[in-house]
């Protein structure tokens, strides 16, 4: 069993420790965790606490992770695209139409199967069917991924993702000519309550903050750069349909007349982060596919 400790800002004193324990590890679900508070796994200060417990300023929280029960998924060896590797993670430029983890419906050809293949160890905090997944991208969404191949990696990586250290940059080619050259977009996200399977802006969703700015525009397209403060599920696709300009070739947010893309025209470009055990800043960078340049090619002839 693997035992954590997080001493508590200034900032997230009066949070509830589930919450805090959630944004610190944003692949875990809330009922997980609240499960491991139940358990007894989770002390602050030393005492058992309640899931509904409000953190101090400097409270000593920690957290032990249960042992994992056994892996029933079995690698395949599935091509990997490999940006960087060492004894506690891996970088991956995920392909369009890759599903990163299992779930219904996807029970084989995810990253996790690709990974279990490639990798003898892999981080165990996310259970058995998301293992060393730290972050994920939509199916349809390429690019870059940190993977975790040890638990304190993983906790690392998620404490910086919760404090907004990881720098991730996307492209994406949206529809309408957005006249400003740079803006940011704070709205929060949830569940969108006329339909479970969307995401949207809600006025009890979490927070979001997403930042773009123009590369280049068009009479009905732009292509642009997102960076991302937080990351909520589908937050991009979220944020540009709410202010206008949704994504092209998205099939659940976007316009009934796109582009075919296959999918919404998306790439997480840029993935910095500091390495957890030798503290040196890494940053990776990796071209959109050859999609996106056809795209962005066909709209151009367009005019």
């Amino acid at each position: 069993m693997s035992t954590f400790q997080h001493i508590v800002t200034e900032e997230q004193a009066k949070a509830r420790v589930d919450k805090l324990l959630s944004d610190i590890n944003p692949e875990i679900s809330r009922s997980q965790i609240q499960s491991w508070i139940s358990d007894g796994y989770v002390t602050v200060n030393g005492e058992a606490v309640k899931a509904n417990y409000k953190c101090q300023t400097k409270d000593l929280v920690e957290w032990s992770i249960p042992e994992v029960e056994p892996l029933h998924i079995t690698g395949e060896n599935i091509p990997l695209d490999i940006v960087y590797e060492d004894g506690d993670l891996l970088v991956v430029n995920k392909p369009k139409g890759m599903v990163v983890h299992p779930s219904a419906g996807h029970q084989s050809g995810t990253l996790v199967h690709a990974l279990l293949y490639h990798c003898d160890d892999l981080s165990g905090i996310n259970g058995v069917e998301r293992p060393g997944i730290v972050h994920r991208i939509d199916k349809d969404t390429s690019g870059l991924l940190v993977v975790a191949k040890n638990d304190f990696t993983h906790v690392q990586l998620s404490e910086q993702l919760a404090s907004k250290e990881i720098k991730r940059a996307y492209e994406a080619i949206v529809h309408g000519e957005i006249p400003h050259e740079t803006g940011l977009i704070d709205a929060p996200i949830g569940r969108d309550s006329k339909d479970r399977q969307k995401m949207g802006v809600v006025e009890n969703g979490k927070p979001a903050v997403t930042h773009f700015r123009v590369i280049s525009r068009f009479p009905d397209y732009t292509h642009i750069e997102c960076r991302l403060e937080t990351g909520r599920t589908h937050q991009i696709r979220v944020h540009m349909r709410y202010i206008g300009y949704p994504l092209v070739g998205d099939p659940k947010y976007g316009q009934r007349k796109t582009l075919d893309t296959d999918g919404q025209a998306l790439h997480a470009k840029v993935l910095g982060f500091k390495h957890p055990r030798k503290q040196e800043w890494m940053e990776f960078e990796a071209e959109p596919p050859q999609y996106f340049a056809d795209t962005l090619d066909y709209i151009k002839k367009l005019y």
